[in-house]
């Protein structure tokens, strides 16, 4: 039987949406999840949280009318607990099987696909440029983007395909025109929202240094360069490039108060060197980033605000719930940024976690070599962006 195919169980199932469910593990209640993908799945992405309880128990354990006993155990009968599988449809049916045996059971609406499509604005409110910026947060993949607007102005910096709507009815409930959309470099965890931001008339801006990279559609963007600026009212966004991830890499500093740095430097970490050229240019990409770093980055103020394009579950949010920290406290808390570059290299090369799921099938169509349809693109991108290099051994202690 396939996991998205089962019948409709004979009791009614209450079901929670993702965010209430997001609402409710951000608040610190204590919720319990019974995840019944398959356990490959599982290991790779899944819910989690400080105040979660995650069992997996895959969906075929329950397909006999005689359930094991064993299984029965493994599931708390003193407590409320939520189902989720992938899409919605075998979690539904074992949530009916456990609530016909007196189970407190309800099941997460359209599984880990509705979570993927939470998405948030925080405003960064340590920014003291022009305007207001906002953080986007994915928390499924922990992607991160940025909306800065001022005086009728707004532009978006790491959009999401999957959410091109959203940036234009935001920027359309903000009362103002979103007149860009900027790209820090080829992500290799989602597909860009570039291109249809730019059809529905935003401007899309990509680097110099990532159009070199063989990008099929650079001639119908807008191509910066380094030093290169736009203007979003009295705001002015300047072009850094900031290789070392990616050799076209560029960050944005948005009115000289915070770098959007992309998968450069996040808050809990820095990037992982071999995205681009694999194992075998991951150390000269390495000693770029090092350079890139001291030479560009950690030169800034020491109130110069940084924000990534992604967090991990390791990092922890400012005081306004932005992922978001000054580049002073960074230095003094990453003691990675303090090292040597043999030491820095040999750090960040030691440890890398898996590369993203489905990289190279993203790189492709954000490269424009592929073409998907906005299914197909949702799908590709859904786990953990893993982009950072492993944020254990880049800690200060």
């Amino acid at each position: 039987m396939n996991a998205d195919d089962f019948p409709t169980p004979d009791v009614d199932v209450e079901s929670v949406d993702p965010e209430t469910l997001k609402n409710r593990i951000d608040a610190g209640e204590d919720v319990t999840l019974l995840d019944v993908r398959m356990q490959s799945e599982y290991e790779e992405w899944r819910i989690d949280g400080a105040s979660v309880t995650s069992i997996n128990v895959p969906y075929f354990e329950f397909l006999d009318d005689d359930i094991g006993e064993d299984v029965l155990e493994r599931i708390p009968d003193d407590r409320e607990v939520t189902v989720l599988c992938a899409k919605g449809g075998s979690s539904e049916y074992v949530a009916g099987t456990l609530a016909e045996r007196g189970y407190d059971i309800n099941h997460l609406e359209d599984g880990m696909n509705g979570w993927a499509g939470i998405y948030e604005t925080v405003e960064v409110t340590g920014y003291d440029g022009a305007g207001t910026l906002l953080q986007y947060q994915r928390p499924s993949s922990g992607c991160l983007g940025y909306l800065v607007y001022n005086d009728g102005e707004a532009a978006v910096i790491d959009p999401l395909r999957a959410f091109t709507d959203r940036y234009l009815d935001d920027a359309a409930e903000l009362g103002v025109d979103l007149r860009y959309a900027l790209d820090t470099h080829i992500h290799a965890d989602h597909i860009s929202g570039i291109r249809d931001l730019d059809e529905a008339g935003v401007e899309g801006v990509i680097p110099e240094a990532a159009a070199d990279r063989g990008i099929t559609y650079a001639d119908d963007l807008t191509v910066a360069a380094d030093g290169d600026s736009v203007q979003v009212g009295d705001a002015t966004i300047d072009v850094v490039h900031t290789p070392g991830h990616t050799t076209g890499m560029t960050s944005y500093l948005i009115d000289d108060s915070l770098l959007a740095t992309g998968d450069g430097l996040f808050v809990e970490s820095v990037a992982r060197p071999d995205l681009e050229e694999g194992d075998e240019g991951a150390p000269d990409a390495a000693r770029m980033l090092y350079d890139t770093l001291q030479e560009r980055v950690l030169t800034l103020p020491d109130n110069t605000l940084i924000g990534g394009a992604h967090f991990s579950d390791a990092a922890e949010p400012a005081a306004d719930g932005t992922y978001t920290a000054p580049v002073g406290d960074l230095v003094a808390e990453m003691g990675a940024l303090a090292m040597n570059e043999s030491e820095f290299v040999e750090l960040i090369l030691s440890d890398m976690p898996p590369r993203p799921a489905n990289y190279e099938d993203i790189i492709a169509t954000n490269l424009g070599q592929n073409a998907v349809d906005d299914e197909e693109a949702f799908t590709l991108e859904l786990g953990p962006n893993n982009c950072a290099a492993s944020q254990g051994s880049l800690a200060g202690d």
